[in-house]
């Protein structure tokens, strides 16, 4: 891990399980949508798999179960997973993350949000008082390849202008992290999901948002603090 942190021109956050607290849904949506299909996933299945495209992990699920995957089968998986996600979710915002995103984007720093989530899930997810922070959005369907591909955060630095290594990201997932880093950007790796113990690709690991002012070396404590 990276102890330096460079200067930021760009400041990319991950959605689920960075701003909001929505793994445990996910969790609920994926595996009740599959269990009538025969396929069982447990809770660190999901976490391990967030920030990639919803079709590329229900025909990972389906494989590993000797499904095959059938455009058809992943249409039913994809719609009773919307439903279920839909119907029990709760929005929870992280302690902090408000505060966080206007205070740096108080000081001007271009934000932007890379996320595997399809853009209208993301509409339903993030207040629109914190989406409209984000000069910047990039959702599961707007890229070919979603993470761990670099694809996502390659095009966020190119909407937002700016070199790919005067980004940082604060991501959740080792998937999350292996896109930032194949596009060459700083990692701040946040163990809201999973421990640090799977994260360690990340240049850095904190506990919490919080936390984040001090790597970054910006914005007050007093920021993310109630």
């Amino acid at each position: 891990m990276s102890q330096r942190t460079p200067s930021a021109q760009a400041i990319i956050f991950d959605l689920d399980g960075v701003i909001v607290d929505s793994m445990p849904y996910h969790f609920i949506a994926w595996y009740e949508s599959l269990q009538p299909f025969g396929v069982r996933v447990s809770c660190f299945d999901v976490f391990a798999q967030e920030g990639e495209r919803w079709d590329k992990s229900v025909t990972f699920f389906l494989k590993r179960a000797r499904i095959r995957p059938t455009a058809s089968l992943l249409k039913k998986i994809f719609l009773r997973r919307r439903q279920i996600f839909k119907k029990n979710f709760k929005r929870f915002i992280f302690k902090g993350a408000p505060e966080l995103l206007r205070c740096l984007h108080k000081q001007r720093f271009p934000l932007a949000l890379v996320t595997g989530t399809p853009y209208a899930e993301v509409v339903k997810i993030l207040p629109a008082g914190l989406r409209s922070l984000f000069s910047v959005i990039i959702s599961g369907d707007s890229v070919k390849k979603g993470k761990p591909h670099p694809e996502p955060y390659l095009k966020a630095a190119e909407k937002l202008g700016v070199n790919t290594d005067q980004c940082i990201v604060i991501e959740n997932a080792p998937y999350g992290i292996a896109s930032a880093k194949a596009a060459g950007m700083f990692c701040i790796a946040v163990t809201t999901s999973l421990p640090a113990s799977y994260l360690t690709k990340a240049d850095r690991v904190v506990d919490s948002l919080d936390k984040i002012p001090a790597v970054l070396g910006t914005c007050k404590k007093s920021c993310v603090q109630s």
